[in-house]
Order: structure tokens, then sequence, then C-alpha cells
């Protein structure tokens, strides 16, 4: 579980779309919209590596990823952890993801090893620290 909280884990779990703000140099928090995908214990975020969020990760490993549903009563999970750069075993997390979103109009590519390599993919791995939220 990621969480102690059983109504969180099973949020963490239901839902796809999250907030994840890292820090800049500066230290001031930046947020961009991500699809992520749960492994475990742990959060799976595929991106490229060259945005500013893999940057900015690779610099300061602290994160926040808030999760949110899609309509009102809006409500949130949001976890607090380390994050890592993965360049290994992309296809079988960005696959996690990609099943996460899979009824989206977001479909994985036929040639998703080569789309990886194309798109110069990384996997964030966020590791849950603390763990907090509003579920009505």
């Amino acid at each position: 579980m990621i969480s102690d909280n059983a109504a969180f884990d099973e949020f963490i779990s239901e839902y796809r779309w999250a907030s994840l703000t890292t820090l800049r140099s500066s230290g001031s928090p930046v947020s961009s919209l991500v699809a992520y995908a749960r492994d475990g214990d742990e959060l799976v975020v595929s991106t490229p590596g060259f945005a500013f969020k893999s940057k900015s990760i690779e610099r300061d490993s602290r994160v926040n990823l808030c999760i949110f549903n899609n309509e009102e009563p809006f409500n949130f999970v949001s976890i607090e952890g380390r994050a890592r750069i993965e360049r290994q075993d992309l296809v079988r997390n960005t696959r996690l993801v990609f099943q996460s979103i899979q009824d989206t109009d977001f479909q994985e590519p036929e040639d998703l090893e080569g789309w990886l390599q194309d798109q110069q993919r990384v996997i964030i791995r966020i590791i849950p620290e603390r763990v907090y939220g509003v579920i009505r």
C-alpha cells in the first residue's frame, strides 16, 4: 500500500491524471500535468528526458504528485516523496502508463521501443514518503 488510509490508496489506484511539482534551482516550485501509473507501492511517469521535470529531478529529487478526480466534488490525494530518473526497463513501465490511460485518446505506439528512443523518454519513479488528501 502507498497509504495506510484505504480510501487514499484506492483513489491512487483509480485515477490517472496528476499535477507533478518539481523544484527549480532557485527552489521555486513548477508543476505540470502528467499521466501516472502505479507500480506496486511506487508511481511511474513517462516523459521526455530533455523535459524540465526530468532535469529538475536530477538536481533535486523532492517532488509532489497531486492526483485529482475529474468531477465535483473535486477530491485529491497528494504524495510527497523522492523521485529518480530511470533509463532502463522503459517498455514495461511505459506500458503501465499507457494501460492506465487506455480509455482516453492516447494510444500506445505500434513501435513502442522506437517511439521511446525517438522521444528520448525516461521514467520518473516516485517513492512516496507522505500521503494526504481530501476525499468527500
